[in-house]
């Protein structure tokens, strides 16, 4: 007898990219991304980090005040990353994310060729940076949708 229990597409790209930001040095903000193709085939996955070559250990992971005793200057997000990561034209694809795109992601996800967008949270939907991604995704025809009922957990 077939299972019926079994998780869905999203459940399970969404669980990657869930994992995936498991791998964040980030006390404050894990994330996590998953790209996958029209075949659902995963083609990329990243987290938040500092770029490579650069020592977790010489750069703040800390919020600041100041810019540059800040963590904000030097972390990649993991949408770029998961981008960076893939080998493939993104063409068509969609991204799962675990926390809604910022602006700068948003321009990244639209010029790679992704033509959907499924996020887990959205904390800041009244700043500006993520009003301006919204905006930036609705001007390009980009799907966005939240991933309700999301009941997956990863126990470490």
């Amino acid at each position: 007898m077939k299972r019926t229990d079994y998780i869905g597409w999203d459940e399970y790209f969404m669980g990657v990219a869930s994992l995936s930001a498991m791998r964040s040095k980030d006390d404050s903000s894990q994330v996590g991304a998953c790209i996958v193709n029209e075949k659902n085939r995963i083609v990329g996955i990243g987290y938040n980090g500092f770029p490579i070559g650069c020592s977790d250990d010489d750069l703040p992971w800390d919020k600041n005040d100041d810019f540059l005793k800040s963590k904000y200057a030097y972390v990649v997000h993991a949408e770029p990353n998961a981008i960076l990561n893939s080998t493939v034209d993104l063409a068509g694809s969609r991204i799962y994310v675990t926390l809604y795109p910022c602006n700068e992601c948003a321009k990244l996800i639209i010029q790679s060729g992704i033509k959907e967008v499924i996020y887990l949270e959205h904390k800041y939907p009244n700043d500006p940076v993520f009003i301006a991604s919204a905006r930036l995704f609705n001007l390009a025809n980009i799907k966005v949708r939240k991933l309700e009922n999301y009941n997956l957990r990863i126990i470490k």
